[in-house]
């Protein structure tokens, strides 16, 4: 595999192609770009498996990069500085991300992901979800994307009925749509959707607002969807889940 590096600061570029080189034996050729415009003349030339790259550059962003290239052939992974916005579009979108300074374990697992995916023809859309994200959406028109071992969906935020734990798994409950079961833990979910109003009501689940019909509070206390579903809430939760019902 042929990896390019874009990064306009000469010193982290050549860090992290001496750990490609190191620690990555899959990828076989590295070569690297400076910038927006040198980077897409270097995707066309050098025609690279997986782009590893920066999000703020002296021409641009990485972003401003990715809205021109149309449908593209190679797997992605961002390399940013600690950025809590940028971090929560991409975990929207589940395009790939490492911190800088880079750390190597975390380089091999994010190769790792990008060769089993490298067939994979959902970065386009997975890139208007994560330009969706950045242009700061109104939260019910937001897109998550889910994968399980077999598809990449593009759900709406607002078509999540539930999210409960199974595990080291999370099952997704969608309107009108079949159960989804993502390989990531409850918690990581939380930390995506509780900030855009989303209540946990209990350690297994992980409840949209917007279906709530009602509380009630018999037999220790449940938050009763539109669907009809019943969603429990502990007694750890309970005062929190009042205050958030509240609060809307």
């Amino acid at each position: 595999m042929k990896a390019l590096v874009i990064d306009n600061e000469p010193h982290l570029c050549t860090a992290l192609t001496t750990l490609l080189k190191e620690y990555c034996p899959e990828i076989t050729a590295v070569e690297s770009a400076d910038g927006v415009q040198s980077g897409l003349q270097k995707i066309r030339s050098f025609q690279p498996d997986i782009v590893l790259l920066d999000v703020e550059m002296d021409d641009g962003t990485g972003f401003d990069l990715m809205k021109q290239v149309s449908e593209p052939p190679f797997q992605l992974i961002f390399v940013t500085a600690h950025n809590k916005y940028a971090i929560e579009a991409f975990r929207f979108s589940a395009i790939d991300f490492l911190l800088k300074p880079v750390d190597p374990d975390a380089l091999q697992q994010s190769i790792a992901r990008a060769q089993k995916n490298i067939r994979s023809g959902n970065l386009q859309q997975q890139v208007q979800v994560l330009l969706s994200q950045m242009a700061g959406l109104h939260n019910l028109e937001k897109k998550i994307v889910l994968k399980d071992l077999e598809n990449t969906y593009f759900i709406r935020v607002a078509d999540i009925l539930f999210c409960e734990a199974e595990g080291t798994y999370t099952k997704f409950f969608i309107k009108n749509s079949n159960v989804i079961i993502v390989s990531k833990n409850l918690k990581e979910y939380e930390a995506i959707l509780e900030p855009i109003g989303f209540i946990r009501t209990h350690h297994s689940f992980l409840v949209n607002p917007a279906h709530i019909k009602l509380y009630d509070r018999t037999d220790g206390g449940a938050l009763i969807l539109d669907n009809g579903q019943s969603i429990p809430v502990s007694q750890r939760k309970k005062d929190a889940v009042l205050q958030a019902l509240e609060a809307r």
